[in-house]
């Protein structure tokens, strides 16, 4: 059973629930996700079934949109409506175009430190098994890209944006930064993942409609992400075997490719070593 489904996850379910959800109904084994997305965040959540689970690190370096909903007034110790209110201040007399004006200055290249209630390993452990523990651990920062930022709508002490961004962007840091832009403090009081690189969360499926039926193909879904080739015979006995692969004249942007049989049946991913020639990132 190999594939992907293509989940809408629903508030209070952990990206962890919802694999153990589709180990139980499916009786798939070997099940994981791209992304994590919080309990209290809902949208789309690819899950990898089989030999789709190989390709999980490329959809983790695939862009994501989300749509976040900021409440002004208050701050929280994760950042979101989950946590406890530790600071809070007046919303001073803001306009629709202060808004829109602070959104358009969060796009480009940026450094951000992960929260404390973040997955990411310090020292051997995710970080927010210290946030449990009442501990503060020093964070590097990370560079990161908001490639849009977009005003969706404004009333009183709640705004409404859209966010394209790349990996290891924190949508509840942009939401602080956004509040203190604006002279006041805030967190998260929505979040909701619209889009996994082209994928966009209108394809996905509740959790009580998930079945084999439901389930996507690695050649369907990784066409969406990666250039694919089909090979020769002779070439396709070498990506089965992981063998490096002369390709002549492809453009210069494939530099990971999806290598398919004559079928169209995916064999491995390969990546650019040099002008014409490829070497196999990892078999299907």
């Amino acid at each position: 059973m190999n594939g992907y489904l293509l989940i809408d996850k629903p508030k209070d379910w952990t990206s962890r629930d919802v694999c153990n959800k589709v180990q139980h109904l499916l009786h798939e084994k070997k099940v994981g996700h791209t992304g994590t997305l919080d309990p209290f965040a809902t949208g789309l959540l690819m899950v990898c079934l089989g030999s789709a689970t190989k390709t999980i690190p490329l959809w983790e370096e695939a862009d994501k949109e989300y749509v976040a909903e900021l409440k002004l007034g208050s701050k929280t110790d994760t950042g979101d409506l989950t946590g406890d209110v530790v600071a809070t201040s007046s919303v001073p007399n803001i306009t629709t175009s202060q808004v829109k004006e602070t959104l358009l200055s969060l796009i480009g290249e940026q450094e951000q430190i992960p929260p404390m209630t973040s997955a990411v390993h310090v020292n051997g452990r995710k970080l927010y098994t210290y946030f449990r523990e009442g501990l503060e651990i020093e964070r590097k920062a990370r560079k990161i890209n908001v490639k849009t930022c977009d005003f969706l709508s404004f009333s009183e002490d709640l705004i409404v944006f859209k966010c394209r961004v790349s990996k290891g962007t924190y949508l509840r840091n942009l939401g602080e930064t956004i509040a203190e832009k604006l002279g006041t403090v805030g967190h998260l009081s929505n979040l909701r993942r619209t889009k996994l690189g082209d994928v966009s969360v209108d394809k996905s499926i509740k959790l009580d409609q998930i079945s084999e039926c439901s389930i996507i193909s690695i050649e369907e879904m990784l066409k969406t992400l990666i250039p694919f080739v089909a090979l020769s015979p002779f070439d396709a006995k070498k990506a089965i075997n992981g063998m490096e692969i002369i390709l002549a004249n492809l453009p210069p942007n494939y530099d990971k490719i999806l290598l398919m049989d004559e079928q169209r049946k995916a064999l491995a991913i390969y990546k650019r070593k040099n002008a014409d020639t490829f070497i196999c990132l990892r078999g299907l």
